[in-house]
């Protein structure tokens, strides 16, 4: 069954269309594949790494290798029309932005360079993998007189159905909004001063396919992952309990992106999201980005946020294990 997304464009508009893949690696294979089993991924092992699936869809949406001691972000990979792609490497050339090596985790065909945080990032010319339109929201309609909750017994598993967007630690947000907006053509969505901002796709995505946080340096913060509801949402929590992972923050309703959430936190302290019924911004409008106060750029209703959750794991790890001077 062919599962390509038609090919939707914003005229004038060179820009890639879809968050390819990301890629990272952690000190143990196995307690990752035990992770993202557990969160509801299709999990594969392949040439000694792990590649991320979801449910039935083709696509490879991340991938995770071997690597030291602490979890570290490798690349992201975007994805541009073909007969962007060309366009797309002159503005890059025209930006002054150098090529680099292929990552040494590269396996696919592309343009190497790296952002001002030093992250590796890939371009490729791909099939667009983010959604053409919004998907509605899953919410049962019942009538007065029946009772509208599924029994427990009738639940399976919760299986994302794809990966909306991934959120990276910066150094300085506005950097890197100016960076990825001027060299890939994405766009601002909606930003809260110099400490968070999330960027969209020209050619019609979710609110967000990329987005950052101010942090000291470059780490990954959370790849979220699309489900059906707000129910699947809270299954997603009880399903990660019930395997032994317990931290996490959620559930909750964003007001930037306006999505109902639940973080979960992963063995290397970034987290991984379910997400429901996200903001979509289509291939015909023209969003306002706004600078948003920062009590109305985080959520609207939820727990009160764990002290883990705004920590860069990535950059505390490496600081913990510097030698310290005599």
């Amino acid at each position: 069954m062919d599962r390509s997304i038609p090919q939707l464009r914003r005229a004038g508009a060179p820009a890639v269309h879809s968050l390819h893949r990301f890629a990272f690696s952690v000190p143990d294979l196995d307690v990752a594949a035990e992770f993202y089993a557990a969160f509801g991924l299709d999990v594969r092992r392949v040439d000694g790494r792990i590649d991320l699936h979801t449910d039935g869809h083709p696509h490879r949406w991340g991938s995770i290798y071997r690597g030291g001691e602490l979890k570290q972000i490798e690349y992201l990979s975007f994805a541009a029309y073909a007969d962007d792609f060309d366009p797309l490497v002159a503005q890059l050339e025209r930006m002054g932005i150098a090529r680099a090596a292929p990552h040494r985790f590269a396996d696919e065909a592309g343009v190497w360079l790296t952002d001002p945080d030093g992250t590796a990032i890939q371009l490729v010319a791909a099939a667009k993998s983010s959604p053409a339109a919004k998907v509605v929201h899953r919410a049962a309609a019942v009538p007065p007189g029946q009772g509208a909750a599924p029994s427990r017994s009738s639940l399976g598993p919760v299986r994302p159905r794809r990966l909306s967007h991934c959120l990276l630690f910066s150094s300085d947000v506005t950097r890197s909004v100016r960076f990825y907006t001027q060299a890939f053509g994405l766009r601002l969505s909606d930003y809260s001063g110099d400490g968070i901002a999330f960027l969209h796709g020209a050619h019609a995505s979710d609110h967000h396919m990329l987005a950052f946080a101010k942090s000291e340096g470059p780490g990954f913060h959370h790849s979220s992952w699309d489900v059906a509801s707000v129910d699947d949402v809270g299954l997603g929590m009880e399903q990660t309990m019930a395997a032994g992972y317990k931290d996490g923050w959620g559930v909750g309703r964003h007001v930037l992106g306006s999505n109902y959430f639940r973080y979960v936190r992963d063995p290397w302290g970034s987290f991984a999201e379910y997400s429901a019924d996200i903001d979509f911004i289509p291939v015909d409008v023209e969003w306002k980005a706004a600078d948003h106060p920062p009590e109305d750029s985080f959520y609207v209703w939820g727990p009160p946020v764990p002290d883990y959750f705004i920590v860069n794991h990535e950059i505390a790890g490496r600081r913990a294990r510097k030698p310290q001077a005599a």
